[in-house]
């Protein structure tokens, strides 16, 4: 497991899960032969895209940011449709780190698209339940209505199964929440109309998470957008505002998608002058 260390700041990943999705879609309008030089690209024309939740360790909190794609939550047929290839370790993570799911304060929901929030609930004998059942859910009040009312293009990604188990654990903002002190969720829309992101601000050092606005390095360019996202000109000037937010405080990225990088930052030049790679089994 990977991990950023701070006096009184961690930050760990888990294992959530890996998918691959089609990688036309993931880079939107981009031509192939540009995307495909940043990211790399299987025989199916998919990208892998790890779906990892990282633990936020602060003031005696425990919170989680992202929920994993679960485990057994998956048909065969989805699975192949999503390249479903590993399900989630999270509970064999926590247990490394001598936690229980039981020990989780908050979960942090930037949206409540499958491939982040199909960790949240499990099927136990023939009842769904939350895996986190002490843990406040925070998400944006409009991703949590677009969740219970989808639309005819959203619904095949906002599943009922991630919703019932956990609604009464559902605890919604405006736009803008400090869940703790230096930790705070921003509604931006975009990817999807209730999409948020998290900021982490300690001891004079910033860290952001652009969740799918910015899903891995290789979307660093404010044009490089989804074929998923509802709203992609809104994603450009959400994109816009914080990496002009992240070069003025020198933040660092951090990814719960990327296949190689963990954390990042580059400076004014676009060189990278620290990144945290994921350790590849």
């Amino acid at each position: 497991m990977e991990r950023l260390e701070r006096d009184g700041l961690t930050i760990t990943w888990l294992n959530g899960g890996v998918t691959h999705m089609d990688g036309g879609a993931m880079f939107g309008v981009v031509p192939k032969p540009l995307w495909s030089r940043a990211y790399p690209v299987n025989e199916n024309n998919q990208i892998e895209l790890r779906t990892d939740p990282f633990l936020i360790e602060k003031d005696g909190y425990r919170l989680l940011v992202e929920g994993g794609i679960g485990n057994g939550r998956f048909t065969e047929k989805q699975k192949r449709n999503y390249g479903v290839l590993e399900e989630a370790k999270l509970e064999q993570d926590l247990a490394e780190l001598g936690l229980a799911p039981t020990d989780i304060d908050a979960v942090l929901l930037t949206h409540f698209h499958f491939d982040h929030a199909t960790g949240l609930t499990k099927g136990d004998g023939g009842q769904e339940r939350s895996v986190f059942p002490n843990a406040t859910i925070y998400t944006s009040a409009t991703e949590w209505n677009e969740m219970q009312h989808p639309n005819i293009r959203s619904k095949n990604t906002y599943w009922e199964q991630n919703r019932t188990a956990i609604a009464g654990q559902v605890k919604t903002f405006e736009q803008e929440l400090e869940v703790i002190a230096g930790v705070r969720m921003v509604h931006t829309g975009g990817h999807s109309d209730g999409h948020s992101i998290l900021v982490i601000e300690h001891q004079g050092e910033t860290f952001l998470h652009l969740a799918d606005l910015m899903p891995t390095h290789a979307h660093k360019n404010v044009l490089w957008v989804l074929a998923y996202d509802d709203y992609p000109m809104t994603s450009i000037a959400a994109k816009q505002k914080w990496q002009a937010y992240a070069e003025e405080k020198d933040a660092y990225y951090l990814f719960y998608h990327d296949y190689k990088y963990r954390a990042l930052k580059w400076n004014k030049d676009g060189d990278i002058t620290y990144s945290l790679q994921r350790e590849r089994s």
